[in-house]
């Protein structure tokens, strides 16, 4: 776990090495360097799902570097921004915790933290401390829903990604001419997992898509979970057209090679809205079964020339890795924080929260438009896109706007790839 040296910490050693008293001889060049801002990231990056955390962390720091670069915060006088990093560890007392440690030692605006119920832990004390939390990564609707006005979500909801996956099932059927009459449903145990699963089941029982469909199953399982061999096997007596999960990586290699492994007979994997389907890890372990599973997901632009140059450079830094639905929006939420210390030319909290109030960053980076936040603190322009995996790459396939590819449906059955 990366530590951040606090100020009591520095001032012994510096104490110990003569460094107070060389800076003490120079007042004059001391004043002269602009005062560094410190922003708090608070990511999982240990734990169940530390590769999603360790990636947001990335692509936050990647932001503070590319900012620096273009010489800081010219208002505050080239203010440089610093990262100050916390670890959540995929828990929310940790997360909270994490952040009382953050604010303490002089951050003035939090970022994180991807697991729903964490940013509500984070937002419930950011309202108690007076400090700004502009969330890079989190879904669940109940995020926005308790009255707090320091929190804002650069992310999309879990609302926008229900009815977008509605969409975009009627139009497969329409296109493709199929029958997607019997759906199954799988979902982790942890707030999104749980808040996202039970929105689609409740979405398709209240008929809103365009086709005849029923639930023929829906499991819920822990996050974190060793073994899905007797849900693969409920899946299967169930006789589903398509599987729906909402999974992060490690569940989502666990239920493909069980799939493939019971061989149950499906139509595709269509994700419903997480982020396990298109995670690198993924990929790479799964190698051909991943091809052809498909998800509804907030996620770069790829005809963005400025998303292409980002990601070339963060690809070269971290090989095997690229810029997702997730660190997209971890690279985004710091140059929305950046927008706003420009504009408040201040670090105060009022100030702060005042330029997030008014934002209207405008972006391609990602699928959708201007950060503009609603009176709750949610974004007006996030949006997803519709992906599949073909021959290992994520490729877009819906809107057509966006499209990179030409979408399969049906897909062959793992045990023939």
């Amino acid at each position: 776990m990366e530590k951040t040296m606090n100020r009591r910490i520095f001032l012994k050693y510096s104490a110990a090495t003569g460094v107070t008293a060389a800076v003490s001889g120079f007042p004059a060049i001391l004043r002269s360097q602009p005062k560094e801002i410190l922003i708090g990231s608070i990511q999982p990056a240990t734990g169940v799902i530390a590769d999603l955390g360790i990636a947001d962390r990335r692509a936050n720091q990647l932001a503070v570097d590319d900012i620096n670069a273009r010489g800081g915060i010219k208002s505050l006088g080239g203010a440089k921004l610093k990262l100050l990093l916390g670890d959540c560890e995929a828990k929310e007392e940790v997360g909270r915790s994490e952040a009382e440690r953050l604010i303490k030692e002089g951050a003035v605006c939090l970022t994180g933290p991807f697991l729903s119920g964490v940013a509500i832990a984070m937002g419930t004390l950011c309202e108690a401390r007076g400090v700004p939390f502009v969330i890079d990564v989190a879904a669940a609707d109940a995020v926005t829903q308790r009255g707090f006005k320091y929190t804002f979500r650069c992310f999309t909801t879990q609302s926008i990604l229900i009815k977008n996956i509605g969409d975009f099932l009627d139009t497969i059927v329409k296109e493709k001419k199929v029958a997607m009459k019997r759906i199954a449903v799988t979902n982790a145990g942890d707030l999104f997992g749980r808040a996202q699963g039970k929105a689609f089941v409740d979405y398709v029982k209240a008929k809103k898509l365009s086709f005849d469909a029923e639930i023929v199953e829906h499991i819920e399982y822990p996050l974190g979970v060793q073994d899905l061999s007797a849900e693969v096997a409920k899946i299967k007596a169930a006789k589903p057209d398509i599987l729906c999960p909402v999974a992060r990586s490690g569940d989502a290699k666990l239920l493909v090679r069980e799939l493939y492994k019971q061989r149950v007979e499906l139509m595709g994997i269509i994700g419903p809205g997480s982020p396990g389907w298109y995670e690198p890890e993924f990929i790479r372990d799964m190698g051909p079964l991943a091809d052809y599973v498909m998800d509804n997901a907030p996620w770069p632009n790829p005809k963005s020339p400025r998303f292409k140059e980002i990601n070339e450079r963060f690809a070269k830094l971290y090989p095997g890795k690229y810029l997702d639905g997730n660190s997209g929006y971890g690279y985004l939420a710091v140059m929305v924080i950046a927008d706003a210390l420009e504009r408040a030319k201040s670090t105060k909290p009022e100030a702060l929260v005042e330029a997030l109030r008014t934002m209207n960053y405008r972006q391609d980076i990602m699928v959708g438009g201007a950060v503009q936040f609603t009176a709750n603190g949610d974004n007006r322009g996030a949006n997803t896109a519709f992906m599949q995996v073909l021959k290992g790459e994520v490729k877009v396939v819906l809107p057509k706007e966006f499209a990179q590819a030409d979408y399969i449906f049906p897909t062959p059955p793992l045990w023939k790839r």
